[in-house]
């Protein structure tokens, strides 16, 4: 076997465990937005950087299936080594976070972790205790009946983090959620995310602006145009 196949049959064996990239390119209207081959293991954090327009929220788009038609993407996404090309956002099992944290205002906390909870996790006295521990791993123990609208900033944070994790996804995806909080907070919401993603083994990609957020994940960065 050659070095050239050696690489290969390595990079197919990693796609296996992990959210793949195989040979992305998305492009729209004729322009390249974007170029990726990339692997990302089980509980490691990439770095996505680059200017506005340079396609970053395009590719997370494409890998959760939300990519409007309009653009033209070649490659194939993987996710512990399913094709994902093609299926419903909601059968890929890719959790993402987005700068709003996006809590349902007319259901309690608790009401909102239980719309995350997959249909297989049956019987109520079950999913209401999967719901107290997430909310007591999260630091938010006894919230369950709390309104959103009460809850400070960092504490919608976590609870939307834990509303994804209780998603059971295999991958995660973090769209510059960290952007919006003060300094303080964004240190202690952004080791909470990472240390979360790694605790559970999750292939994750991050798109951002802030070198700190890059500097904070301890991992690769990618640098789009």
């Amino acid at each position: 076997m050659t070095t050239s196949q050696t690489s290969k049959s390595q990079h197919a064996q990693h796609a296996q465990d992990g959210l793949g990239l195989c040979d992305i390119a998305i492009r729209l209207g004729g322009r390249v937005l974007v170029d990726l081959d990339l692997v990302i293991a089980p509980g490691e954090i990439v770095t996505l950087m680059g200017p506005s327009g340079s396609g970053k929220s395009s590719l997370l788009g494409h890998i959760c299936g939300t990519l409007p038609a309009a653009f033209d993407v070649q490659g194939a996404v993987r996710l512990n080594g399913r094709v994902l090309d093609g299926l419903a956002p909601q059968d890929r099992h890719v959790g993402i976070l987005f700068q709003d944290d996006l809590l349902f205002p007319h259901l309690s906390v608790g009401g909102n972790l239980a719309f995350a909870l997959p249909a297989s996790i049956k019987g109520r006295a079950e999913r209401k205790a999967r719901i107290d521990n997430a909310l007591e791993s999260a630091g938010l123990a006894g919230f369950s009946d709390r309104d959103p609208a009460t809850l400070s900033g960092g504490q919608r944070a976590r609870v939307a983090l834990m509303r994804v994790l209780l998603s059971q996804p295999g991958a995660l995806l973090l769209d510059e959620p960290f952007s919006k909080l003060d300094s303080d907070l964004r240190d202690q919401i952004r080791s909470f995310v990472f240390d979360l993603a790694r605790q559970n083994h999750l292939p994750t990609l991050m798109v951002t602006h802030d070198p700190e957020d890059a500097q904070a994940a301890h991992g690769r960065v990618i640098a789009l145009d």
